[in-house]
């Protein structure tokens, strides 16, 4: 899989607001209610990780979700990334 340019990167961010490009990977923070709704959305989203065979740099402290995706082999983002992204985005919209 080939890493896309920045330009194609900040277009498809375009459907992504709450989600931002730097580092070479593209970054969003969620904040829950809790705790508890924190990890319900982590334990969905890893089971679309392993669904996908792709897997985020996460950390949760208390309520907050803090998610980077980049392709490591690519050695930058790449479609699946924003494949991902979108599964991310459904499933914390569903929780919301």
């Amino acid at each position: 899989m080939k890493a896309l340019t920045q330009e194609a990167i900040e277009k498809k961010l375009l459907r992504f607001p709450d989600w931002e490009y730097y580092e070479n990977a593209i970054h969003v923070e969620f904040e829950f209610d809790n705790f508890k709704d924190c990890f319900s959305a982590m334990s969905r989203i890893a089971f679309e990780c392993e669904a996908l065979n792709h897997h985020p740099n996460w950390t949760n402290v208390y309520n907050v979700l803090t998610i980077s995706l980049s392709t490591h082999s690519a050695d930058g983002v790449t479609e699946k990334d924003f494949e991902l992204a979108q599964a991310i985005e459904t499933i914390v919209e569903v929780q919301e």
